[in-house]
């Protein structure tokens, strides 16, 4: 059988390609001598990797990482294999096969999977150092143990702790610094977006931001230089009149105090809007500010719209997603709200 095209979905997610741009090329520059990838894993931080790629690409950029295997085929229809890198490293032959097989670079996180990476016959690879995250990453005598088998492309690291003035983030810069002085590597790494702001000793040869390419403000140095990318809209699927009395949604949590217009919208929890917005929860129609009524449901949400009576159903709601303004509101990280937003948004 075949379909007919599907009609438009009600859920839609605008993409500021420009804005990215522009984040990307100011996270460049902040990044002085050295030059600044692009963290492309989970989707694009939600964006969408054929959105995102391409502009970035365009921007300037040049290496482009992921976490999973499985995210490289995406990236691949946009950029040369040995432009992606895969965080989670090789865990098996497989792995390490078509990595060697494609040209894209593997980053190795283990004496096991350098190990893995050698047996398979090496050659260009990117290697962790745990500086003090103790999450993934090989310690410097691991590394040097292995050197001579390895073509280390990029020796990198992770700060754990870069949005807040922490005395860990010293403490990785010096143990990062030795791991530079003893291991050979064509380029080191270690800064992400908030350890882009915190200054030249943290950027080496190459920075790896992501948040802050996709809106997010990690630290107070950023403000004013990132701008709003992604631009989430859904549907109104109906409107209503209410009289006083009338109660809305799951377990009846608004009761209506007066005569009032509302809208059923089609966006949920499904779609990553879950219900701690509870009452700062709101929608948006040009300036207008349309609260959230009662309990957000998977697929639904109701709106107060008494103020905006020219309102029709079909019409587009904008969703507040200014990145930091939500996460204060709904107590996510700004991690968290980019990468909630599920896959029925059009991109």
């Amino acid at each position: 059988m075949t379909l007919p095209d599907l009609p438009p979905p009600t859920l839609r997610l605008r993409i500021d390609q420009q804005a990215l741009m522009a984040n990307w090329k100011a996270l460049d520059q902040m990044s002085g001598a050295a030059q600044a990838g692009a963290a492309v894993k989970a989707d694009a931080y939600g964006v969408g990797v054929d959105s995102a790629v391409p502009a970035l690409q365009k921007a300037g950029a040049q290496h482009f990482f992921v976490a999973h295997w499985s995210e490289v085929p995406a990236v691949l229809a946009h950029v040369a294999p040995h432009q992606i890198s895969v965080l989670h490293g090789v865990s098996n032959a497989n792995e390490a096969n078509w990595a060697n097989q494609t040209g894209v670079r593997p980053v190795l996180n283990s004496a096991h999977q350098i190990g893995i990476w050698t047996a398979a016959g090496g050659g260009p690879c990117h290697v962790m150092i745990d500086s003090g995250m103790n999450r993934l990453g090989c310690t410097i005598a691991q590394v040097k143990e292995q050197s001579h088998t390895l073509e280390i492309a990029v020796l990198m690291s992770h700060l754990a702790s870069a949005d807040e003035d922490s005395g860990q983030n010293a403490r990785q810069l010096e143990v990062f610094r030795e791991a530079a002085n003893h291991i050979e590597a064509k380029q080191y790494s270690l800064a992400n977006s908030a350890g882009i702001a915190l200054g030249a000793d943290y950027h080496f040869d190459l920075t790896r931001p992501g948040l802050s390419l996709y809106g997010g403000i990690a630290r107070p140095e950023l403000e004013g230089k990132i701008a709003q990318v992604a631009f989430p809209e859904a549907a109104i699927l109906q409107m209503r009149n209410l009289t006083a009395g009338d109660q809305v949604g799951y377990n009846a949590q608004f009761t209506a105090t007066s005569d009032m217009r509302v809208a059923t919208v089609s966006v949920g929890y499904a779609d990553g809007f879950l219900r701690c917005w509870g009452p700062e929860g709101a929608l948006q129609h040009g300036a207008n500010r349309l609260p959230v009524l009662g309990r957000i449901s998977m697929d639904m949400v109701v709106v107060d719209c008494t103020d905006v009576p020219d309102l029709k159903e079909g019409d587009f709601l904008g969703i507040a997603y200014h990145l930091p303004s939500a996460a204060k509101a709904t107590g996510l990280s700004q991690y968290e709200l980019l990468t909630l937003m599920g896959t029925r948004f059009s991109r």
